[in-house]
């Protein structure tokens, strides 16, 4: 299984933790582009204005609030992508 068929996986199971770094990971092999910006922000782009997504990096963890996963979980699935 690849890590992208992991991080898929991963991304149904609405139990599982997910880290800032697998969650970046996840979104750049669907084809998104990472863009910092002021701060903590950050932009995911796919070329596609109705799929972008903004997010805050977590801080003081590494750790994604399960609230930012659900966010993400609806935006692929709107975009075809789950």
């Amino acid at each position: 299984m690849s890590k992208l068929e992991k991080l898929l996986e991963k991304m149904g199971n609405h139990k599982a933790t997910w880290t800032w770094n697998d969650l970046c990971s996840l979104l750049v092999k669907l084809g998104y582009t990472q863009e910092e910006g002021d701060g903590s922000r950050v932009k995911f782009d796919n070329g596609n204005a109705l799929d972008l997504i903004n997010l805050h990096k977590p801080h003081p963890s590494n750790e994604v609030k399960a609230y930012v996963i659900r966010q993400v979980r609806e935006k692929l699935k709107t975009g075809g992508m789950l």
